[in-house]
């Protein structure tokens, strides 16, 4: 696609920077929305690669629509309503070729078991408002066994997050030509799998939680940590992930890691009021202020973490899974009242557990900043160094943050503002990167 731009005369230019404002304004809705309008397409059409296309002709017709007539009172739902009447024009015509085939003899034992059951099903789907919670039910369609895992992983986080494949690429750290393979081979084989939009049961559901747990906490990291624009975070990714992983504790009740995932993102998501400061600029977890912590999700995560410790030893034989351990070492910042109170020693155990469990090289480097806490810098720039050949990490921001941290600490300040400055040309997000080049500039 070119971009074609037209010089206009000069004049009064009041009107473009309203359309302006209204594209913006439509562009944060549909971030917003997007995932719960494909969810409601997909109910009706029960196939999610159609479903997406009939959310963005609902976009098309908002782009269209809302520049002259403004943006509705409920822009969500305005979007629902206008995916529904496409999904249903779908189906109309869907169903009006299939009586056309009857009326030509086409083959009715083929087309009557499929087409014309499948057309009056969804129909009833349309019709019906109680329709529970389609996210969810998506979630679980995407995290299908037909789909590989990376598969499995790339579409949720489309389809849910709302997420382009290039973000998408900067968080699994592969080509973006790889993730978008990955989308349209995923879409194509629940199609042709014919998978149902629904929940399963709880057979059926066992062999998939872990994918759909890991799904889910990789959409509140997007939200909690933006990998690209001009914001830190998406807080409404967060809580729709939060969401989620709430319904999903409550679906498994006995799965430990499921609590674990709640409760990681419970209290995580409560630093989210003192992440940034009055101007919007990001505060960094040391320099927070933590009376801004929300208490009530404290509380929730406290709580949650207690369940899956129980459940961890009535079902798992004491044995606890990376969630829980996430969610242990959240705790620990949580019950420290300032950052210099924190129990670094318990948080390095916490993640030599977890890397008997996980050894990937970004939770050696989590722990490395642990053990520098705990045991100075020094002894965890050895560990950090000898990080810096892991293939992984060579375009992964924090590898050369945390190495500058470290080496700011040893009194190493022109290699540390190196470090830096490196770390600011890989990040992808503005916050990330002012915050980065502004320790550059304080060691100058």
């Amino acid at each position: 696609m070119t971009c074609d731009t037209r010089f206009e005369p000069a004049g009064d230019d009041s009107g473009d920077d309203v359309r302006d404002a209204t594209r913006r304004a439509i562009a944060a809705v549909w971030r917003i929305e997007s995932a719960k309008v494909i969810a409601h397409a997909a109910r009706i059409v029960r196939d999610v690669g159609l479903a997406e296309d009939i959310a963005q002709d609902a976009l098309l017709a908002a782009l269209e629509s809302w520049p002259a007539s403004g943006i509705p009172e409920n822009p969500g739902a305005w979007l629902m309503t206008a995916a529904k009447h496409r999904a249903l024009d779908r189906l109309r015509r869907a169903a009006t070729h299939a009586r056309a085939h009857d009326a030509l003899g086409a083959d009715l034992d083929a087309l009557g078991a499929h087409v014309v059951p499948d057309i009056a099903e969804a129909l009833e789907a349309a019709r019906n408002d109680d329709i529970g919670d389609d996210l969810l039910r998506l979630v679980f369609v995407a995290c299908h066994p037909v789909l590989a895992r990376e598969a499995r992983v790339a579409l949720t986080l489309r389809l849910l997050g709302g997420l382009s494949t290039a973000e998408i690429a900067r968080a699994f750290l592969v080509p973006e030509a790889t993730v978008a393979q990955r989308i349209v081979r995923a879409k194509r084989t629940l199609a042709q799998a014919r998978v149902p939009f629904e929940v399963p049961d709880a057979a059926a559901r066992a062999p998939r939680l872990a994918s759909v747990l890991e799904v889910i906490y990789l959409i509140f990291n997007e939200g909690y940590a933006a990998t690209s624009g001009a914001h830190w975070m998406r807080p409404a990714l967060c809580e729709e992930a939060l969401r989620l992983a709430r319904m999903l504790a409550e679906l498994a009740p006995d799965d430990a890691e499921a609590h674990g995932l709640a409760a990681l993102m419970e209290l995580q998501a409560s630093r989210l009021p003192a992440r940034i400061d009055r101007e919007g600029r990001a505060v960094l977890l040391a320099d927070q202020d933590r009376s801004r912590w929300d208490a009530l999700l404290i509380r929730r995560g406290f709580a949650a973490l207690v369940r899956a410790e129980q459940c961890a030893r009535r079902f798992d034989g004491g044995a606890v899974g990376p969630y829980v351990l996430q969610a242990a070492l959240a705790a620990c910042h949580a019950r420290a009242p300032s950052a210099a109170q924190t129990d670094w020693a318990r948080i390095v155990g916490i993640y030599d557990a977890l890397l008997l469990i996980d050894a990937s090289p970004i939770v050696r480097l989590n722990r490395a900043v642990a053990v520098g806490m705990a045991q100075g810098p020094q002894a965890a720039l050895d560990i950090v160094d000898g990080l810096c050949g892991e293939a992984v990490l060579q375009q992964y921001p924090w590898l050369p943050a945390a190495r500058g941290d470290l080496l700011d600490k040893l009194g190493r300040r022109p290699e540390a503002r190196a470090e830096f400055e490196r770390a600011a040309a890989l990040t992808q997000n503005a916050r990330d990167r002012e915050v980065l080049l502004a320790r550059a500039a304080r060691l100058s």
